[in-house]
């Protein structure tokens, strides 16, 4: 079992693919997934007229149905599942609802998730406060409340203006580690200081340049006094004020020390040795009054200021959609360079990012700039497709697909394996339709949509589709279609079909319907597609 491949979109559930894919075979998850926040969310694609065409991209809103009542007790009845005590609980507090249906939901991918990440993996699981709290709960079940690392608040917007709160102007976004060993090089997400941040961190100057004087010790706590630490170097007893020696001999500065002034220094092991060293360099400074000295640290090897659990910037892409030309209009879009941040300190140099709802593409855009490989998981074959066109293509990003049919032998092979997924890809084949919500019970409408400009001759502009995934051509199922234009006195009716229809019996009952007219231009009121 191989995991997933390098610069890859995946088409479906992302607990389907997940459970195809090894253990341990990712570096960092990022999930941006459905925030159970009762919104629907829409893909603004093209224009005409100059008036938006949206689709709808997804809906927000869970509902405790069949589904959700039989995804709850198949983990409260696998005690040795992740997600059973935490299902318990929540049952208890929540009962059957909503939140308890997008909770289950999430809680058996966070599970395979974790799974999929190496030892030394890191998740980051973006939502909002609607959820985020409930999320921690079931992050804690999976991962251990021992790795949580922070609940960062992302600024996305500068004010919102709510009529009975606060305005809601922040995401949050919970950091987890697999294990104690997860990784983290906090340096390489710092952001870089401007000249006059510098002149206040570093306030003072001798021939090398802008300095501050920083602390050579640390608290004793139970250090005996015999330890290296405690006991005085030159005249300075730290150890009688409560104090012990903390010389650097690891990180970002002791390196520069090394690379700077002292060849070896990171391999002198002896406390007083390396104070001996850093003092002969001229790296300590001893002051006219004070307890004891402190260490130079230059604004020269500065590398910025740290990653912090509060991101400022960048803002979301409301307020200046016009000049990215990233943006696609998901009204949930994340900037790359919000992206960028979380990634550079929680995934190796070169190592592999896996996004499950991956949505318009941010991520992989994020993790070109820094060298990361990576995969994407969406459940929309129109998102996917929006990535490779819109995202990847025009900068030369190559990237495959796999799940979504190229050839007659990969749909027809959909058509059986997966109907629901098969009539949604159909559907997303057509510009401005979506796929109907309802899965059964739909009425015999797979697809509805909008036309951009009402017809002149017709009272209505709604367009209903239906897909047949058979092989073969059924003549009564386009007549009951025929009776569902009718009855919903639709403008425009598309019959799908796998393979095209050569019946000039089905073509002719079709043509029966008339036509309706937009500007200039006739169409026929029921159209007879294909696949191929």
């Amino acid at each position: 079992m191989s995991g997933p491949e390098t610069n890859t979109l995946y088409y479906g559930d992302c607990l389907d693919w997940l459970q195809q894919w090894p253990d341990e075979c990712v570096d960092l998850i990022y999930l941006d997934p459905p925030f159970n926040s009762n919104a629907d969310y829409n893909i603004i694609f093209g224009t005409a007229n100059g008036t938006p065409a949206q689709v709808r991209g997804f809906n927000d809103t869970w509902k405790w149905d069949a589904a959700a009542a039989e995804r709850t007790q198949q983990l409260r009845s696998a005690v040795a599942h992740p997600m059973h005590d935490a299902t318990e609980s929540l049952h208890t507090l929540l009962g059957p609802s909503g939140m308890l249906s997008y909770l289950t939901y999430m809680g058996e991918r966070l599970s395979e998730l974790r799974r999929v990440l190496k030892p030394t993996g890191n998740l980051v699981l973006h939502c909002d406060d609607t959820a985020s709290h409930y999320l921690k709960v079931v992050m804690d079940s999976l991962f251990g409340s021992n790795q949580y690392r922070n609940d960062i608040t992302w600024r996305r917007a500068a004010a919102h203006n709510d009529a009975n709160r606060f305005g809601r102007i922040v995401d949050h976004l919970l950091f987890y580690g697999k294990s104690n060993s997860a990784y983290w090089n906090g340096d390489a997400g710092a952001q870089a200081k401007d000249s006059t941040a510098l002149a206040k961190s570093y306030p003072a100057t001798d021939a090398r340049g802008r300095y501050r004087s920083d602390n050579l010790t640390g608290p004793a706590h139970r250090t005996s006094p015999d330890a290296p630490s405690a006991t005085p170097w030159r005249q300075y007893d730290v150890f009688a004020m409560g104090r012990v020696w903390s010389v650097p001999r690891t990180g970002a500065y002791a390196e520069f020390i090394e690379q700077e002034f002292i060849p070896g220094y990171r391999n002198i092991g002896d406390i007083h040795e390396r104070l001996e060293a850093l003092d002969a360099a001229g790296l300590i400074y001893h002051p006219s009054r004070g307890k004891w000295p402190g260490l130079k640290r230059y604004a020269e090897a500065d590398q910025g200021l740290l990653p912090q659990s509060l991101i400022t910037e960048p803002t979301g892409y409301t307020n200046y959609s016009s000049r990215r030309p990233e943006y696609l209009g998901y009204q949930t879009q994340k900037p790359p360079a919000l992206l960028q941040q979380l990634f550079a300190p929680t995934c190796p140099p070169s190592g592999f990012l896996l996004d499950p709802f991956c949505g318009c593409g941010s991520s992989a855009l994020a993790a070109e700039s820094l060298g990361l490989e990576w995969a994407g998981i969406d459940i929309s074959s129109f998102a996917i497709d929006l990535i490779q066109r819109r995202q990847l293509s025009p900068k030369g990003i190559r990237s495959t697909a796999q799940g979504i049919p190229y050839d007659m032998q990969a749909a027809q092979k959909l058509a059986v394996d997966r109907p629901f997924d098969f009539e949604a890809w159909a559907i997303q084949r057509i510009p401005g339709l979506m796929p109907n919500e309802r899965r059964v019970g739909d009425g015999g409408i797979d697809g509805r949509g909008k036309l951009l400009v009402r017809p002149t001759d017709f009272p209505g502009s709604d367009v209903i589709a239906q897909v047949k995934g058979k092989r073969r051509f059924v003549l009564s199922d386009l007549r009951d279609f025929l009776h569902t234009v009718t009855r919903e006195n639709a403008a425009i009716g598309v019959f799908v079909t796998l393979n095209r229809v050569d019946s000039g019996r089905a073509r002719a009952e079709a043509a029966a319907f008339g036509t309706i007219t937009i500007g200039s231009q006739t169409y026929p009121r029921v159209q007879i597609w294909s696949i191929f």
